[in-house]
């Protein structure tokens, strides 16, 4: 409409919003490894950090929790870490703090999905907004079966997900590692008695 009322300038800035915008949506298709106790990352982006700690709010237990930052730049659909079921959703409100902070995990606006394996170990995916990311869809549902790098939803405009496993996961990547989400084998989960 601005083009053809000859308004160049804002015709060509409204053009690159809308290609950027329709970029950062993208959705690619990704090849998902096989293996029953394969955790694939659930973002695209740089794995920020992977530290042992205990998980307060959700698993009530040690675990390892390993960050990606997804930057502007990153596909932000979000998949699948494990098979399993989703055992709950929780959406917790929050600041909007950069998501490359350390507080982050605990401050900023998040959505968890508990999920447990067929053979019992528990993987904990929360999205976490960032600085510029205002909005947070999960399109699973609590009781729902899912599949490794199924999609469930996405953050819009720059993020973090973290992914919470158990103790003993033997891990396939290090900080500072790119991975692809539902494609980049994150590590192999212990077998935890039911």
């Amino acid at each position: 409409m601005a083009g053809a009322l000859g308004w160049t300038v804002p015709a060509l800035v409204l053009g690159a919003i809308a290609l950027f915008t329709a970029w950062f949506f993208r959705n690619p298709r990704r090849l998902v490894p096989d293996g029953a106790r394969v955790v694939v990352a659930p973002g695209d982006g740089r794995v920020m950090a992977i530290e042992q700690e205990y998980e307060p709010r959700f698993l009530k237990e040690q675990g390892i929790r390993l960050s990606i930052f997804l930057s502007v730049l990153d596909v932000h659909v979000n998949r699948i870490p494990c098979d399993g079921k989703v055992e709950d959703i929780v959406y917790q409100p929050g600041q909007f703090l950069a998501a490359n902070r350390p507080d982050a995990t605990l401050r900023n606006e998040q959505n968890a999905l508990m999920i447990r394996t067929t053979f019992g170990a528990k993987v904990l995916c929360v999205q976490v907004a960032g600085l510029l990311a205002r909005r947070i869809v999960c399109w699973a549902s609590p009781g729902e079966t899912v599949a490794r790098g199924e999609r469930f939803g996405l953050i819009r405009f720059g993020s973090r997900v973290d992914t919470f496993l158990p103790l003993g996961t033997v891990l396939g990547v290090a900080v500072g590692d790119c991975v692809k989400g539902g494609e980049t084998i994150l590590g192999e989960l212990p077998c935890v008695e039911i």
